[in-house]
């Protein structure tokens, strides 16, 4: 897929190239470069289990956190409380 962008008269280069990297946005073309770049391997269903388990512990601590009073509502868990809970 090419993208043309061709010069109007009496256009400057700093707009023909403000252009042109907004069609370049447009088209998706850098995010699909970028992500061809690495190939990540998708997980497995196993994997997809073991962190949505992971996810719904911490999630399920957070409130217990919360009822408690060691945290507020959107406050982020300490990482040192994090640690502890993953290793149960």
């Amino acid at each position: 897929m090419s993208i043309e962008v061709r010069k109007k008269d009496k256009e400057n280069v700093a707009s023909l190239l403000r252009r042109f990297s907004k069609r370049i946005q447009q088209s998706k073309v850098l995010t699909r470069a970028k992500s061809a770049r690495f190939y990540k391997k998708p997980k497995s269903k196993r994997e997809r289990q073991v962190s949505a388990l992971r996810r719904e512990h911490i999630r399920k601590e957070k409130q217990k956190m919360i009822k408690m009073g060691l945290i507020e509502e959107r406050q982020l868990i300490p990482k040192e409380t994090l640690k502890r809970i993953l290793q149960k």
